[in-house]
């Protein structure tokens, strides 16, 4: 067993569980921060900061709202904490510019840690795999109809289990300190690319269908998505329809040495394990 303890914060999220189980196969002991966890933590509440940091050497941060300025002051205070308690590392999962949210304030909460004491790594991930088979794309794709106004706009679409590797090696590794990893997949895909490989492996017939932004938000209204949300979404699909996401980065080849999974990869083993079965 390592004689490391590592704090994962969004502990039940998509990268926060992988991460935690990785470390947990590696003989690293985890502590699973949530507000129904023991000890309980939570990011709006400090008085729950000094016992989820105890014994902490390491940490996994992943905050709601990071584009915000609360979230700028809280990575800001916690990781000064955590330094001054003796934790020694500490991974941000971060976004890439044109992530949906204010970038200056990512850019800020991202130096906020880099001050703090701490050797640190950001990961500025892609858009999740996963989104197809455990988030918000999951409904529309049994449904059979992935409707969405991203045009013929395409993204280099990443693994989350690389995302939690990279993750996993900067936390028990030497040579990550102070990188900014930028992680995408192998190569460029459209939408309509990804949902007709989620089509091949599964055998059913699943189509993308480009929306126009209003016609977009129209329907998302009507399914009662809050305002908030369907403005956030309509730009975060704007900027993959304009080609923003549209470049490959080498963060998982330079972090882990060899090359990021495929897409096709991803859908043939979410097929085969029965992520769309009905």
């Amino acid at each position: 067993m390592s004689d490391e303890m590592i704090l994962v914060t969004g502990a039940t999220g998509k990268t926060g569980r992988r991460v935690a189980r990785l470390l947990q196969e590696q003989g690293v002991a985890v502590r699973a921060a949530s507000r129904s966890g023991a000890p309980s933590f939570d990011w709006s509440d400090r008085g729950t900061w000094e016992p989820a940091l105890r014994g902490v050497t390491g940490m996994y941060l992943v905050l709601p709202d990071l584009g915000s300025p609360q979230a700028v002051e809280a990575i800001g205070a916690f990781a000064r904490q955590a330094a001054a308690a003796g934790a020694r590392r500490a991974v941000l999962l971060s976004v890439p510019e044109g992530g949906g949210v204010d970038y200056e304030q990512v850019l800020s909460a991202e130096r906020a840690l880099e001050h703090a004491g701490l050797d640190w790594t950001v990961l500025r991930p892609r858009w999740f795999f996963q989104n197809f088979s455990e988030d918000f794309l999951y409904d529309p794709v049994l449904s059979g109809e992935v409707r969405l106004p991203a045009g013929d706009g395409k993204e280099a679409f990443v693994d989350a289990e690389d995302i939690a590797e990279v993750a996993v090696a900067a936390l028990t590794e030497a040579g990550h300190a102070g990188w900014h990893y930028e992680l995408s997949g192998p190569r460029l895909m459209t939408f309509g690319e990804a949902v007709a490989e989620i089509a091949r492996a599964t055998g059913r017939d699943i189509r993308y269908v480009p929306l126009t932004p209003e016609a977009y938000a129209d329907e998302q209204r009507a399914q009662g998505v809050p305002e908030e949300w369907v403005q956030l979404s309509v730009g975060l699909y704007d900027y993959v329809r304009s080609g923003g996401l549209a470049t490959l980065s080498d963060g998982v080849q330079r972090s882990l040495g060899r090359a990021p999974r495929d897409f096709s990869d991803y859908a043939e083993a979410a097929a085969r394990q029965g992520a769309w079965n009905t």
